[in-house]
């Protein structure tokens, strides 16, 4: 199996495959730790070569499409209609980007990861300010921070895929989750669609504004340095990944644990068409099989799958490092945790959202997701218009 590094997911994968492997010494399951951006291209390789792992870690929707209609991963349909039990362990909705032509080829993983706008309680105290609830708040709070010489918001945007949650939001919250879902599908034009220059205009307005760190085109996520700069309180707020609290809690200075982190939702924008209860991010992670694997090799993934994964073990450790695991009937172990604020947050966001939308770069095909990451680049730095980026992307639908 390949995996991501990065605490405290490698720490709990470790255990469980070590715990497997104790349980089944017929059925060992090995694992290759890579980083974040490193692994993303790494498997693509991999898999195109015809040498992937038996067990490939992924996020489901376009990548795992790429996949399946190559034949490249196994179609695990009736495997799971024969275990009932395991497929109802898991939250329904997880079951959507593991799914591809009513078929699913993967199995969802971990936890659910909405993206969450994370403040610093203390800079936001000594400024006399409240967190964000609409766009004109975030714009008025970008001149606040910037008068006490703090950033206003942390941005690890040599990674792209976090300046990419920006676009996610603003999107969503402009346009609704129709525009988006036209782009899914590959509706023509659907890249030009007003709301998506409206997006365009108002992140080149927040970058004009130095609403970012300086210097964000050279920050990189796989570090952790933007969490850095918001618990050591450079930066008064990030919009990030759910997964970085426990993160944040490991490795910020007891910034989580004194009850110095502050989180809400992402604000609304005057006029806008969606639904202020929507979410975007992840609904889980995903495990496939390859199709290239052994008979052998798959009958242990599948064991590995069924006994080895979200067992009671793992979802009070993922539960203890402040996430919120894709399985049903949690919610008393929730509220028993030191956490339970932020998890109950997390947990009533991807359950109540009546759209909750894939990460983009993994709901679209990895061809339209490299020139989106690319564009979002451009369009952060300002080297492109939002009209130029709406006509970039345009040209990608249907590849």
């Amino acid at each position: 199996m390949w995996y991501l590094s990065g605490e405290p997911n490698q720490t709990t994968m470790q255990k469980a495959v070590d715990a497997f492997g104790s349980a089944n010494p017929d059925n060992k399951v090995a694992v290759t730790y890579f980083q974040n951006d490193a692994y993303k291209t790494k498997i693509k390789t991999a898999i195109g070569a015809g040498q992937a792992p038996t067990i490939i870690y992924g996020w489901g929707g376009g990548t795992l499409k790429t996949y399946a209609e190559a034949k490249q991963v196994e179609d695990l349909t009736s495997w799971l209609a024969e275990n009932p039990d395991l497929k109802d362990k898991f939250f329904p909705a997880s079951f959507g980007a593991a799914t591809v032509n009513g078929k699913v080829y993967a199995l969802p993983n971990q936890y659910v990861a909405p993206i969450v706008l994370f403040y610093n309680k203390e800079l936001f105290e000594k400024a006399g300010a409240q967190p964000p609830k609409t766009w004109d708040d975030v714009m008025s709070l970008v001149k606040t921070f910037n008068d006490m010489g703090v950033a206003p918001f942390s941005l690890g945007g040599q990674s792209r895929w976090t300046s990419m949650m920006w676009l996610e939001y603003l999107l969503d919250r402009i346009g609704g989750a129709e525009v988006f879902k036209a782009i899914f599908e590959g509706k023509p034009n659907a890249w030009k669609d007003p709301a998506v220059i409206e997006t365009g205009t108002k992140i080149q307005e927040l970058v004009s504004a130095d609403g970012f760190i300086k210097g964000f085109s050279s920050i990189a996520a796989d570090s952790n340095a933007d969490q850095a700069l918001l618990f050591t309180g450079k930066a008064a707020m990030m919009l990030h990944g759910s997964w970085t609290y426990g993160a944040m809690k490991k490795g910020g200075q007891n910034f989580v644990q004194d009850g110095k982190l502050g989180f809400v939702q992402f604000p609304i924008v005057a006029g806008g068409k969606g639904d202020p209860k929507n979410g975007v991010g992840n609904p889980a992670q995903y495990m496939s099989i390859s199709s290239k694997a052994t008979e052998k090799e798959k009958e242990t993934a599948k064991k590995f799958f069924k006994d080895g994964i979200l067992t009671d073990t793992v979802i009070d450790t993922y539960i203890n490092s402040g996430s919120v695991p894709i399985v049903n009937g949690i919610e008393d172990k929730l509220n028993t945790s030191p956490d339970k604020d932020f998890l109950n947050f997390v947990y009533d966001l991807a359950k109540n959202a009546p759209d909750f939308q894939q990460s983009w770069d993994q709901a679209l095909s990895p061809t339209a997701a490299e020139a989106l990451l690319n564009n979002i680049d451009q369009l952060f730095l300002k080297s492109i218009t939002p009209q130029q980026f709406a006509e970039n992307m345009n040209a990608t639908l249907g590849k």
